[in-house]
């Protein structure tokens, strides 16, 4: 299958990147290295069935990198995560998350690939849901720029499925954590957590600490994205991508200094604007259509992760002490 993977050199796009090549696919990367890093793709980069392109899915090129691949799937990760970026910058967050995405959009219906499987936000499409945990049938309330600009990309790709015949696949997804995560965006604190106690630096929980995410381990979100690929067209719409279980801020902290023997407590500051409290989503909707269900519980993620995290450390103080 030829497939073209936007963020390709992100957290998400390159675990991905790495499955499907794995699987046997024909896969092209794309991504403006603006927080991807080609570190992330050295393995991919020794496989004759990858290739590399550095450039914004906002840019006019685009169109033509696609024109050239004719895609059967577009798995669209690009974009612009950090949430606290998005209230400081909402102009460039659209620019990036929406423009980018009808770009895309435009592209696939030009060539006349249906399938685009797009990295939705689980964690804020709902805002501040009553229940927990919350189902693709309550109605999105986006609390923040970031929030909007992922609800308008999967609007938009509805209009285009209604249009155009698109057989778009949202997947709303929860806090991804794991192997190559960057310490920015919604997830970003089990890598702050993790960089921080490996290296005996203090660690800062924002609010009283009892805010609760849905973490789920980038192994399961990258399965579920192979899963929607595969798909027939005939499934489209928006997924959950979660465990359904609520971890708190603290819990989390507690989870790692555990893990790493540390008993350091952590600091406390104000919470910050347009953070949502609690969330966990039901992922009943992924189980029954897409069959696809959580594997890696949190308790194990965060050994994965911080196992990672230790060697990629070791790694860049050697390099640093070698300089």
């Amino acid at each position: 299958m030829r497939t073209l993977v936007t963020g390709a050199a992100g957290f998400i796009g390159s675990n991905l990147v790495d499955r499907l090549l794995a699987d046997g696919h024909l896969v092209v990367g794309v991504d403006n290295l603006a927080s991807g890093r080609t570190a992330n793709l050295t393995g991919a980069l020794r496989s004759e069935r990858f290739t590399f392109i550095e450039a914004s899915v906002a840019s006019p090129e685009l169109s033509e990198i696609i024109a050239g691949v004719v895609p059967q799937v577009v798995f669209h990760l690009a974009a612009q995560v950090d949430v606290r970026r998005s209230v400081d910058d909402p102009y460039q967050d659209a620019s990036t998350n929406v423009l980018g995405t009808i770009n895309v959009a435009e592209a696939c219906r030009r060539v006349g690939t249906r399938r685009i499987v797009f990295a939705a936000s689980g964690g804020s499409r709902y805002g501040e849901p009553t229940a927990l945990p919350v189902g693709e049938d309550v109605p999105t309330n986006p609390l923040s720029p970031y929030a909007a600009a992922k609800v308008s990309c999967e609007l938009y790709l509805g209009a285009y499925a209604g249009m155009y015949g698109l057989a778009p696949i949202n997947l709303a997804l929860s806090n991804v954590y794991g192997p190559r995560q960057n310490p920015h965006g919604e997830a970003g604190v089990v890598a702050i957590f993790g960089s921080a106690l490996l290296t005996g630096h203090p660690t800062t929980i924002f609010g009283d600490g009892m805010a609760t995410r849905d973490y789920v381990y980038v192994g399961d979100v990258v399965d579920a994205f192979v899963r929607a690929g595969e798909a027939q067209t005939s499934v489209t719409g928006t997924f959950n991508i979660g465990t359904g279980v609520q971890t708190t801020t603290v819990g989390l902290h507690g989870l790692m200094s555990e893990a790493l023997g540390i008993s350091e407590p952590p600091r406390y500051s104000g919470a910050r604007t347009g953070e949502i409290q609690a969330i966990a989503l039901d992922h009943t909707a992924a189980r029954t259509t897409l069959q696809w269900k959580p594997i890696v519980d949190v308790r194990k993620g965060v050994y994965l992760t911080l196992a990672w995290l230790r060697d990629a450390l070791d790694i860049s103080l050697t390099a640093t002490s070698e300089a």
